[in-house]
């Protein structure tokens, strides 16, 4: 799963950032100053595909920040400043920033800038793109790109559907979706299923991957809720 990094000292605003992020199947790490946010994106350089990196803050202000940032790392990264002050974005852009919004702005915009930035990472960063795609659990592992998956070294026929419903939850272990969130992600529209479509889905693909399906391992139910992956797979 792609995650984003966010660094900004307006408490508020990042809680909704990382709502927003979240939505988007994107998982969220959120840093209150530049001191903070300069550890986790030194922490996590190797797993965070985005960072939203706000100018004005009290302790390390975002051009610091960017410059320390540049010395480990070439991840996208989005600057946020309250300034349109064309001198201050380019002054962003010079020190490595990749894009530059100017607060206020429409959620709608930050995370159509925050999927393009993402996609362009992953595009020009092949090897993540391949490692993400096979994904290695307990006893498991799914080949994306071959839509290929083996439980203890054993081929398992999958449906196309049901190939992409496992991808989708193996990819986001520990996260728990409701049943509409999964059929928007996985048949990508509107939601149009009954809950016991999705139930039987769900009730097929344990009977070919789980050990015991009637106490399965690797897709668990949350009750009242949906599915989650088991995150210790």
């Amino acid at each position: 799963m792609n995650r984003v990094l966010i660094i900004d000292d307006d408490k508020e605003l990042c809680a909704l950032m990382k709502k927003c992020v979240e939505q988007e199947n994107l998982s969220a790490l959120v840093a209150h100053g530049g001191m903070e946010g300069l550890r986790l994106a030194h922490d996590n350089k190797d797993t965070c595909s985005l960072i939203i990196l706000d100018v004005m803050m009290p302790d390390l202000d975002g051009f610091q920040v960017l410059q320390k940032i540049r010395e480990i790392s070439n991840i996208p990264v989005l600057m946020l400043t309250a300034k349109s002050d064309e001198e201050d974005k380019v002054s962003g852009l010079r020190l490595g920033a990749d894009d530059y919004l100017t607060k206020p702005f429409s959620i709608n915009e930050l995370m159509a800038r925050v999927n393009s930035l993402i996609r362009r990472f992953t595009a020009l960063n092949p090897a993540s793109a391949v490692e993400t795609d096979c994904l290695k659990l307990k006893d498991m592992v799914i080949d994306k790109e071959n839509r290929i998956v083996s439980v203890r070294n054993i081929p398992v026929d999958l449906t196309s559907k049901e190939f992409d419903l496992l991808f989708f939850l193996a990819s986001n272990k520990g996260r728990v979706f409701t049943k509409k969130q999964i059929y928007t992600q996985v048949w990508e529209e509107e939601y149009a299923f009954d809950d016991n479509n999705i139930m039987s889905f769900i009730s097929k693909l344990r009977k070919k991957i789980e050990p015991d399906p009637e106490h399965p391992f690797y897709i668990l139910t949350v009750r009242g809720v949906g599915y989650r992956f088991n995150k210790e797979a």
